[in-house]
């Protein structure tokens, strides 16, 4: 643990955000713009294109700021930080660099507001921020490998924009259903976006993504429409909370919307694996019943296991059956407050989902989901 900020400190870290947060893209720009000057070993550690990394710099100082009078939580989420950084090529010594330039960043930005109190302040939170990244990383360098690499063994469209991607890692790859993991494709190098396996951990370690492909997302586009048998792929560690208790006896509601269903389907097929004989509600929503991707699947799973109940419903067209969002239509059901909760897909609809079901009486440890929007990055110690 680090030694916690005392209330003056946190009062200034705060205070000073308010300053500088109105040109928060300009000091994103300047930081890296000197950091690669003084430390032009870091750059090859990023990717061609910066805008992305930019906006997770920002996301990591405003969680930073947000948890640092919250000790237990700044721990939590600096130690996933620093293992996430591992995949990187991230050493010790880059933590040095990093800290003096974004010191030197917001002094520039803060102007007359950067007094000495404040920049020993901001030098104490980075020392507590940056030490429990570093132990993290080497605890978890005992471990387990920074990197897997893997090769595709299997390409298979589902749709316009949607592929099953499998992949076969030279390494066994231990993971838990409902984890989710980092890729970087060979064809956009240094650029990691996170995907769900959609099965629970196979014998031979093979793993297959459901990747759908955004408009202006680089990686997604080349997963889909570039990639082929034979590419290689890299794999960061498995992350992520959202996995079954063994120890628990409580039935359980899924929800699921668009390729959200890839974690929910891994847990569904882990509880059928294990004999489980808790009861599994599950809700599948899309905007059309044309995007209602994986339904057929599961249906096909509800017909062979009893415990299994599936219903999907669509927000933007009129069908026979349930019309409506997914919060909008579980709230119709239930009652869900002696269930576990398992929620992925679109961040709205988690925060939606969530907010309603503990409306209803749903204790908030038992709803379950990735961090919102950029895991790790955005990362929340709470459970909704």
């Amino acid at each position: 643990m680090p030694v916690p900020l005392d209330a003056e400190d946190v009062r200034l870290i705060r205070q000073s955000l308010t300053v500088v947060e109105s040109r928060t893209a300009e000091m994103a720009v300047y930081f890296y713009a000197i950091l690669f000057l003084r430390h032009p070993q870091v750059r090859e550690l990023f990717p061609p294109n910066m805008d992305v990394q930019r906006d997770r710099l920002l996301r990591a100082l405003l969680r930073i700021v947000d948890l640092v009078d919250r000790p237990e939580h700044l721990v939590h989420f600096c130690s996933r930080l620093g293992r996430d950084h591992r995949k990187f090529g991230t050493r010790h010594e880059h933590y040095g660099a990093v800290g003096e330039c974004l010191l030197e960043a917001l002094a520039r930005f803060a102007g007359p507001a950067w007094t000495p109190e404040l920049a020993g302040a901001w030098q104490r939170a980075y020392a507590a921020a940056s030490r429990t990244m570093m132990l993290a990383a080497d605890d978890d360098a005992r471990l387990r490998p920074a990197v897997w690499t893997a090769t595709v063994i299997a390409h298979r469209r589902l749709g316009p924009q949607l592929a099953a991607v499998t992949v076969a890692p030279q390494d066994p790859y231990p993971y838990a259903a409902g984890q989710y993991v980092s890729v970087e494709t060979a064809r956009r190098p240094r650029m990691w976006r996170h995907y769900s396996p959609a099965h629970a951990p196979r014998p031979d370690s093979t793993l297959t993504f459901h990747v759908r492909a955004v408009a202006g997302g680089q990686v997604s586009n080349a997963l889909v429409h570039e990639t082929r048998v034979g590419d290689v792929i890299r794999l960061g560690p498995p992350e992520g909370e959202m996995v079954l208790d063994p120890e628990s006896s409580l039935d359980v509601l899924c929800v699921a919307g668009g390729t959200g269903l890839a974690p929910i389907k891994a847990l569904i097929e882990q509880m059928a694996r294990t004999r489980s004989e808790r009861c599994v509600d599950l809700f599948i929503g899309a905007r059309t019943a044309r995007d209602l991707y994986g339904l057929d699947d599961m249906l096909r799973l509800s017909q062979r296991y009893h415990w299994l109940s599936v219903r999907a419903a669509v927000s933007h067209q009129r069908i026979v059956g349930a019309e409506g969002s997914l919060p909008e239509i579980i709230a119709q059901y239930g009652p869900w407050d002696r269930h576990e909760v398992f929620l992925s897909g679109p961040p709205p609809m988690v925060t939606t989902a969530a907010r309603v079901l503990t409306e209803r009486g749903v204790v908030p440890s038992r709803i379950h989901h990735d961090p919102l929007d950029v895991p790790v990055l955005s990362s929340s110690p709470d459970p909704c």
